[in-house]
């Protein structure tokens, strides 16, 4: 199955309400490769790597859902494309 590698940048209040931490776990329980990190403009952004049904399942996620505490006002996506192999080892949380 190919793999493809999305960017991402999510707006709302998902700074101070463990949106990262969150996005690690949802990213991972979905078999994704990649990282966030939070913006000096208070968005989250980032870069996920998977089969496609995966991104399309974490896209949702990171639109719908988020940490418990996060008020998601939008998410972009952009830069999607198929990739050989995945680039990242794990999805980790840059600071």
């Amino acid at each position: 199955m190919p793999l493809r590698s999305v960017d991402f940048e999510v707006w709302g209040r998902v700074q101070g309400v463990f949106f990262r931490k969150y996005t690690q776990k949802e990213a991972t329980k979905l078999g994704l490769k990649g990282w966030c990190m939070n913006t000096k403009d208070l968005t989250v952004k980032g870069v996920l790597e998977g089969e496609p049904e995966s991104i399309n399942k974490m896209k949702d996620w990171l639109e719908k859902v988020g940490s418990p505490s996060s008020e998601i006002s939008k998410a972009a996506f952009q830069n999607e494309h198929e990739i050989p192999e995945h680039t990242y080892y794990d999805f980790s949380i840059k600071r």
